[in-house]
Parts: C-alpha cells; structure tokens; sequence
C-alpha cells in the first residue's frame, strides 16, 4: 500500500513544489515530465511498429523471391545448372572404403578432386586405391576408426600436414545392428551413435576451423529416410540418423548466424540402400544402387543444395506424417507401405555392417 500511496503522490503533485525522492517538482516541470515520458512512449512505440511493417514487408518480399528460386532451381535440368568444381579440391570421404563411399571416391577422382580415404578396412581401402590407379588417379587413404575421437584428430593432423586443408567434408561412415531393442547388445547402440552420430562432430570440429579460416568449404552428411521416420529392427540406426540431421540443422544455424555462409553443407536422406547392410530386407520399393546415390550426393554437392532425400518425392511426402492422425499414420505404414513386414527379414546380428 505505502507504494502505490507514494506513486501517486508523484503523479500528484501539488502547486508548492512537494519534495519525493529527493527531488523538487514546480507544476511545469511536472507537464515537461509527462510530456517527455509520452513523447519517449510514442516514439518508442513509432519505432517498433515501422520495423515490425519494415520485416513484414522484406519478410514478404523475400519469401516469393526464395520461392520462385527454389521452383526453378527444382525444374532446371541440371546440364543447365551452374555447378560448383571439384577440380583440385581436397575431398574427404569417411567409410570410403565401401558401397557407397567407395563410389563417391571413383567419382570424386574422376573429376580431378584430390580424394582423402578414411576407413577401417585397409583391405578394401588398397583394393580401391589400385581401383582408382588403374584410371589413372590417385588417392590418400588412411585407416582410421571414426568412433575413436582420438584417432580422428589424430589423423586429421596427419591429413593436413601430409595432403594439407580439407575443402570438403562428406560424413558417409555408418553402422547398423539390425535387432529389436531388447535384443541389442550395449555396446551396439554405443557404437552405432559413435559412428552414425558423434563422429560427424569431431570430424566437423577437426576440419571446420581451417574451412573459416579460408573462407569456403563444404560439409556433407549422408544420413537416412529412417531419420525421418522411424523403422522396425532399427532403433539404434534410426535414432543416431534422428540425431544426425538435427546436429546438421543446428550447424548450419550456426554459421549462418556467425557470417560463415561461405560454407555450404548438404544433408543427404537416401531410401535402403543396396550395400549389404540391410540385407534380408524385403522393401515394397526396391533398394537404390550405391552408384545412383554417390552420383546423387555429388551432384547435391555441386548444386549447394541444403537437404535431398534420394528418391526426391520423399522429400514431399515424409512431410504429411506430422498432419495426418497418428492411427492413420500408422495404418500406412502397416497397410500400405508395409514396413515392419520388410525389415523383420533383415539379417540377424552376427557382425555390424559398415556402409
């Protein structure tokens, strides 16, 4: 009560001068006081709504402009396109040793790219390297574990003294168990998020600072339709691509915000694919081929695209999940595109299989 008697003795002062707060207010003080207040209050108020009208309009503006660009990006043929080189560019492919990696690297070197090789497995890795020579290129690879942190620093230093700076950057390694989660042993869902998830963190962090530093670079995340919408026997592979594709968003949020928009990075979502990892799976859609979605990738690459999915109608369709009722989703799945009837089949765990 005392405060409110006190504000409005203030705002009620009398002709003599009453002395509050320490201050002394005749009656013109008191009209140039209010008057001031209200002309702060009104300009304050003038300000807003004219920059609230301001982003209305650029906001408006801007989002037919980004509209009409994305249509015809999307309806350019890509002949017509202008494609970023990788001429002379330093490439690094993690798990490219395999399926998918090993056709990025063929098509990489074939455009004069300076291709770097990670992967565990130095066999495939020599096979491909004499793979490559044969064409008439050649390529670094190096054995490395992504789910060691360690190891990936370690051997991003080696790659920058040995070949020098990463341009970009294409996170492609990727593990799946194939079992329910009950029957998923511990040490396989750690496993899949080191590989799946928490690499493309410290491949980003070893290789990022020099992409800033140079002012252009690339990173690439090659993720999956089923980090989009979960699938049967894939809770751990589903869950670390889930995590994938917001760690990507949040990255690219990031450097935006920073002024880094000289580095692009791509996220690529693609359907099963026909590498050995999900074998025993009976998709009602069949299975793409390694070399259509390597092709794919790079061409993502060259065009700076943001986000794909491979075949590209999911990318409009997967959308509709958040809409319709959850029963009616499920029943789709069930029903219709009959997914956990497909990957029940997927080969049971006896050793992971790498992408």
């Amino acid at each position: 009560m005392n405060y409110f008697r006190k504000k409005i003795a203030v705002e009620t002062l009398s002709a003599n001068g009453k002395k509050l707060d320490g201050k002394v207010y005749t009656p013109k003080q008191k009209v140039q006081k209010i008057m001031g207040t209200l002309y702060k209050a009104i300009h304050q108020a003038v300000l807003r709504a004219t920059a609230i009208i301001l982003n209305l309009v650029i906001v408006g503006w801007l989002s037919v402009y980004y509209t009409i660009e994305a249509a015809v990006s999307n309806l350019t043929p890509a002949s017509l396109r202008t494609l970023k080189s990788l001429g002379g560019r330093t490439v690094l492919v993690t798990g490219g040793a395999g399926g998918v990696g090993q056709e990025l690297v063929i098509r990489l070197a074939r455009q004069k790219a300076k291709v770097v090789v990670w992967d565990v497995n130095e066999k495939a890795m020599s096979t491909l390297k004499d793979r490559v020579a044969a064409e008439g290129f050649k390529i670094y690879t190096y054995a490395v574990d992504v789910s060691d942190k360690q190891s990936i620093y370690k051997n991003a230093e080696t790659v920058k003294e040995e070949v020098g700076p990463v341009d970009i950057l294409i996170n492609n390694a990727g593990i799946v168990c194939g079992q329910t989660l009950l029957e998923l042993p511990d040490y396989m869902i750690e496993k899949t998020y080191k590989v799946n998830t928490l690499s493309c963190y410290w491949t980003a962090k070893a290789f990022l600072p020099d992409m800033i530093k140079h002012g252009r670079g690339h990173i690439a995340t090659v993720g999956s339709l089923t980090g989009l919408l979960g699938a049967y026997n894939c809770t751990d592979y589903s869950g670390s691509k889930y995590a994938t594709i917001g760690f990507h968003e949040s990255l690219s949020t990031e450097l935006k915000s920073l002024g880094y928009d000289k580095i692009g990075l791509t996220m690529v979502c693609p359907y099963f694919i026909n590498t050995g990892m999900f074998d025993g799976c009976k998709p009602s859609i069949p299975m793409l081929e390694p070399k259509g979605v390597a092709k794919r990738v790079i061409l993502a690459i060259r065009q700076n695209e943001e986000f794909c999915t491979i075949p590209s109608r999911f990318n409009y369709l997967l959308p509709l999940k958040h809409y319709l009722p959850n029963k009616l989703g499920w029943l789709l799945q069930f029903r219709v595109l009959r997914t956990p009837h497909a990957m029940k089949t997927m080969r049971k765990f006896n050793e992971v299989e790498a992408a």
